[in-house]
């Protein structure tokens, strides 16, 4: 582990456990299905606790990075896993392009919607911006068979706007078209609805002229006039 690492994930360890609260762990662990444990901490104290514990750490680099954001998927409660995501975030451009190894491990770690789609857009977009190399691992988690990389690789564009590869995502979303899975499936209507808000006819053209199913279509022209 990088030597940042070991001073940030003692300090997020002796700091937010002291603001835990039980009874509202328990309705954050329900709306999550109880798939995770959570400390009860809400997303605006937990952001201002954040900051607090890691005042006065200098920059990390990419191996810094990857060991916080590792330490913290390794921690029980989900609060862990994000503040992992916000820092990532927050120090998106010293990562290198070996950080896709990383972050395959951490889509595929602990995996809901709620960690891989922070991923998504705020990681692994910046990531292939910052090196075109990276959408060669992005294609192969497109094309892959596991749910929760796939579903990163449709959505890595979604901030893009104008600077969208757009023949990536139609071929990513027509890949994945006939996956049978509700998150595979929002995904793509996602991305594309994302996108509609840049070039709407492209975006209809490709829906009308792909197989998809209802969700996707739904997702896809939901802002869009009839």
């Amino acid at each position: 582990m990088a030597e940042l690492a070991p001073t940030v994930l003692g300090r997020l360890r002796s700091t937010l456990p002291e603001h835990a609260d039980p009874v509202r762990a328990a309705a954050m662990s329900a709306y999550m299905r109880d798939k995770f444990a959570f400390l009860g901490i809400p997303s605006t104290p937990l952001t201002a606790l954040t900051r607090q514990a890691l005042a006065g750490l200098p920059r990390p680099t990419s191996a810094d990075a990857a060991g916080i954001a590792l330490g913290c998927w390794a921690m029980n409660e989900r609060e862990y896993q994000y503040v992992a995501c916000a820092y990532l975030r927050r120090h998106v451009r010293v990562l290198d392009a070996g950080f896709m190894a990383t972050l395959r491990e951490l889509v595929v770690t602990k995996s809901w919607w709620d960690t891989v789609d922070a991923l998504a857009a705020h990681v692994a977009g910046p990531l292939r911006e910052a090196y075109p190399e990276v959408v060669v691992i992005l294609d192969e988690w497109a094309a892959g068979e596991e749910l929760w990389p796939a579903r990163t690789a449709i959505l890595h564009q979604l901030r893009y706007r104008a600077r969208t590869d757009a023949e990536r995502l139609f071929r990513y979303c027509a890949m994945r078209a006939d996956h049978p899975d509700f998150f595979m499936r929002k995904a793509i209507g996602w991305a594309l609805r994302e996108y509609a808000k840049t070039d709407p006819a492209a975006v209809v053209r490709f829906v009308e002229s792909h197989e998809l199913s209802g969700l996707s279509r739904r997702e896809a022209l939901k802002n869009l006039p009839r």
